[in-house]
């Protein structure tokens, strides 16, 4: 596979994020905390995409663990229901999904899930019901959560720039999908006049499953360092 046609790259060196400046000290920062980086095309899908690959990869190797959160999602499709979509709309997605786990609870799971998620019918395919949880969740919680979009509605907000293809992700995005899942993420910036990386844990206090690495509305997948 060509390397320009991935939606999700090989690892590379962390330095390709920041070749032009990196003797800055958040560059330097950066670079002591995570060695790899894998680009995700900019593509608007780039959260979701990331967020599926990097939780995936995250537990590959614990059979347990896949087995866990392939019964978290399909105990999902309940939450879509109640939240006004019928099943014929998201079925697919939902076994497309199951069947990228399963395949990871394989003997060539590492081949299958790079292979899967660069295939793009599955990859958009997996995206997409990420994208339809991350709306149930917020048309179910809607109390919690309508005073922070900036839309007419809730409904119109989730419609428009959560369900749909190739729309950029909002902080309420991540925060809908992470509580959906129960999954804590990490996000990292060089946002801002600080000489520090800026660190977003969410849920706040919890252990993290991943660590992306968002620059200008985009995100990426880092690789930590091995403890010393």
């Amino acid at each position: 596979m060509e390397a320009d046609s991935l939606l999700v790259s090989d690892r590379e060196d962390v330095s390709v994020l920041f070749e032009q400046q990196q003797h800055s000290s958040k560059c330097q920062e950066l670079s002591g905390l995570f060695s790899s980086v894998r680009k995700v095309r900019g593509d608007g899908n780039c959260f979701y995409r990331a967020f599926c690959f990097a939780y995936l990869e995250s537990i590959l190797h614990n059979v347990e663990a896949l087995q866990r959160f392939k019964e978290k999602i399909i105990m999902t499709s309940e939450r879509l229901s109640s939240a006004g979509f019928d099943p014929s709309f998201f079925q697919l997605h939902l076994n497309t999904l199951l069947n990228v786990i399963e395949h990871c609870e394989g003997s060539e799971r590492d081949e299958m899930l790079f292979r899967f998620l660069n295939d793009h019918v599955t990859s958009d395919s997996v995206v997409q019901y990420l994208r339809l949880l991350t709306s149930a969740h917020l048309r179910n919680h809607a109390d919690d959560f309508c005073n922070f979009v900036e839309a007419p509605s809730l409904q119109d907000y989730c419609h428009q720039e959560v369900e749909a293809m190739g729309m950029e992700c909002d902080h309420v995005d991540i925060l809908a999908l992470t509580q959906a899942l129960d999954i804590c993420i990490h996000i990292i910036s060089m946002h801002g006049e600080d000489e520090q990386l800026v660190h977003h844990v969410i849920p706040d206090g919890a252990e993290p499953s991943m660590h992306l690495f968002h620059h200008i509305s985009h995100f990426s997948i880092l690789g930590p360092r091995p403890p010393p």
